[in-house]
């Protein structure tokens, strides 16, 4: 997913702030969602609710204002927990400036689940 950094996610030195980050993987992983017929709002209506466990981000380079990057996924499966291989690149050139390991589980009508609904939702890319 191609994205370009808005003049609001910089600090004082010109470069992405780290939590910016954060929130390009998160559009990354609900876009992908959506384009795999699992949108939120739907989600959540049927009491089906993807939450965040834990993120593991390694900061490689900044980015800078107006700069053109890409957010790419891939994920699997281990046990109850969907994990989310994330990579964000620079661009020209798909040079490395973060990368992550992002986890998710599942709620099913607020309980924990084995995420078996959203197992089926993503058979294609697991």
């Amino acid at each position: 997913m191609e994205m370009r950094v808005r003049d609001y996610e910089v600090d004082c030195q010109g470069i992405v702030n780290n939590a910016i980050y954060l929130h390009y993987m998160e559009h990354t992983r609900h876009e992908f969602c959506r384009r795999a017929g699992c949108s939120f709002p739907e989600m959540h209506a049927q009491g089906i609710d993807p939450v965040l466990r834990s993120v593991n981000i390694e900061y490689r380079r900044s980015l800078g204002l107006g700069q053109d990057f890409v957010s790419c996924i891939n994920m699997r499966r281990e046990g109850a927990r969907f994990i989310f291989e994330q990579d964000i690149y620079a661009l020209p050139g798909r040079r490395l400036a973060a990368t992550a390991e992002v986890t998710v589980v599942c709620t099913e009508n607020g309980r924990l689940s084995r995420g078996d609904i959203l197992a089926e939702a993503f058979a294609a890319y697991l």
